[in-house]
């Protein structure tokens, strides 16, 4: 038997409602809606597209749309997006519950609305006066900032694509808070299952890029920090934005991970005030904080995360053990890393840790997986094991192998050019072919370190 499910048509223009109202949202007539039973699509059965047939074209005559983007408000935004947003395009933002991808959302929606264009904020998740008190809040209220609290993709559709009364047009922008709490009436299901979800994504991109609409969807992640629901969805949208941090700190960081209208890999670094996200212009000091230099264990590594680097510390303590089975803890990196650095320390340089708890942390609260920060644990481990600060300013980074070689990592230049930018002295980095400075093993690092044989690296 063919499944089928109610709905509400209006008599005046046929449009339908997945629940009854008062007033038409397509022609706006009141009392018009009138329940009727019709056929529900099957899992395997196509879903009837929106837009209806499409004509061949010329792809020569196609229109540019990345020649019509717009301006998020954010300068910062606008360069890592490409040329800022453009119209039809579909993003997609994750992160953490409490990380403020809907604090970022509203304040990119309320300087959209407050540049003279239409902003439509769609939320499952608050109501509408839960989102005007935040908006208060963050000062976005504007004329041009519209709300919708629903459960319902079928309640937004009307306002994206028509028709409009005289003086109406479509939104510039529509954000979907989230993806996981709406539902369309044209899959089964509850809100947030695999076919809602691309079936809610599906639809509003299809009328977001016939009427040249902006599209922001927010989607969940889950205990590992990827986006849920189905993959589909990251290779549907044209940007994914990850939004990363420690909510027990005051800084996130954008990343995004894909971009068709721009680089890949670009971050922007924010930090959480109250009254919203503030951009750090220049984030290549911000992680190191009030630091003292005259501190054992403590080295700074000069990293590079997507096209940005910066300057962070890596903190580390070697202290007696009293276990039968010495600790080892890290926070911000690899735990596997640091046990690999030990034992190449133990084999190359004939040290023992055998009777000490080795402890090391990434300041700031930042997480680096690159391998530039190598050396600079290294530095940190031995610093501290035998007690004796760094050389005031300097800096480390590079690759450590399972022969205690230092090897070169990727943006070299970059990260000392950038050092040198920033006042320190001595550079620590791995030796190039045809490069009479730099560091080729952990045994000239021990013997620029504490003076056994040479002098600083740099």
């Amino acid at each position: 038997m063919v499944k089928t499910k109610e709905v509400y048509i209006c008599s005046a223009c046929q449009a339908r409602s997945s629940q009854w109202k008062g007033q038409c949202a397509q022609c706006g007539a009141w009392n018009t809606l009138e329940a009727a039973i019709v056929a529900a699509p099957g899992k395997s059965s196509p879903q009837r597209g929106l837009s209806g047939p499409q004509r061949l074209q010329l792809l020569s005559e196609a229109v540019d749309i990345a020649a019509a983007a717009y301006s998020t408000g954010i300068e910062a935004l606008d360069r890592v997006l490409g040329q800022g947003l453009t119209p039809g395009a579909a993003i997609l933002i994750g992160g953490e519950p409490g990380i403020g991808k809907s604090t970022l959302l509203l304040q990119l929606a309320g300087a959209v609305a407050a540049s003279g264009r239409k902003a439509v904020y769609l939320s499952g998740e608050e109501s509408l006066g839960q989102i005007k008190a935040r908006a208060e809040r963050l000062g976005m209220l504007s004329p041009n900032l519209l709300a919708l609290a629903t459960n319902q993709i079928d309640d937004i559709i009307p306002h994206l694509s028509g028709p409009f009364s005289p003086g109406q047009e479509a939104p510039s922008l529509l954000i979907l808070d989230s993806v996981q709490t709406v539902s369309s009436s044209r899959a089964e299901g509850l809100p947030g299952n695999v076919s809602q979800v691309r079936a809610v994504a599906g639809e509003l991109m299809e009328v977001c890029k016939k009427s040249g609409v902006t599209l922001i969807i927010v989607g969940h992640v889950t205990k590992e920090g990827a986006l849920a629901g189905p993959k589909i969805l990251e290779h549907m949208v044209d940007t994914v934005i990850s939004l990363e941090g420690d909510r027990d700190q005051v800084f996130r960081i954008m990343r995004v991970l894909k971009n068709r209208f721009g680089p890949n890999q670009e971050i922007l670094v924010f930090q959480m005030l109250g009254q919203g996200l503030d951009l750090i212009e220049d984030p290549s000091t911000y992680f190191l904080g009030a630091r003292d230099s005259s501190l054992s264990g403590a080295a700074v590594v000069m990293a590079v995360d997507g096209q940005r680097t910066f300057a962070v510390e890596i903190q580390a303590l070697a202290a007696r053990s009293y276990l039968s089975i010495p600790r080892r803890a890290a926070l911000g990196l690899d735990v596997n890393r640091l046990h690999l650095i030990l034992a190449v320390l133990e084999k190359r340089l004939k040290l023992n840790f055998g009777q000490s708890d080795i402890y090391v942390k990434v300041g700031g609260g930042m997480r680096l997986q690159e391998p530039g920060l190598d050396l600079a644990l290294v530095a940190g481990i031995l610093s501290s094991f035998y007690d004796l600060p760094l050389p005031e300013r300097s800096v480390f980074w590079g690759e450590v192998d399972l022969n205690g070689q230092i090897r070169p990592v990727a943006s070299q230049a970059l990260r000392k050019d950038q050092a040198l930018r920033l006042g320190y002295a001595p550079l620590y980095y791995p030796r190039s072919e045809g490069e009479k400075r730099g560091i080729r093993s952990l045994t000239e690092l021990m013997d620029a370190l504490f003076g056994r044989k040479n002098g600083p690296a740099s």
